[in-house]
């Protein structure tokens, strides 16, 4: 080939360089799509009431907020890349320090 292609020439990231650019990238997307998970899920139509014979009345719970397992999903999965992206902070300051 050429002069420039020579295999000895060839300089290769090291492993942790690429790893330190892969994982904020990662964590970050996933915390992309766990919110846009849960955003995406967050309006769920359904209803319920309560009717207590002997009162003749009816009950409509007003207020309570119930969250759909799709937001439930979104959010566990944000809150994972929310745990990896502290893990690579930690591990950066701590390497920082070390030296």
């Amino acid at each position: 080939m050429g002069d420039n292609n020579a295999p000895e020439d060839r300089k290769t990231p090291p492993p942790a360089r690429v790893l330190a650019a892969v994982v904020p990238i990662a964590g970050f997307v996933t915390v992309v799509a766990g919110c846009l998970v849960a955003w995406s899920n967050a309006d769920a139509s359904f209803g319920w009431f309560a009717y207590a014979p002997l009162s003749n009345r009816l009950f409509s719970g007003s207020g309570i907020a119930l969250v759909t397992q799709g937001t439930q999903i979104g959010l566990a999965v944000a809150v994972v890349g929310l745990l990896v992206l502290a893990f690579w902070a930690g591990y950066r300051l701590g390497r920082e320090a070390s030296r």
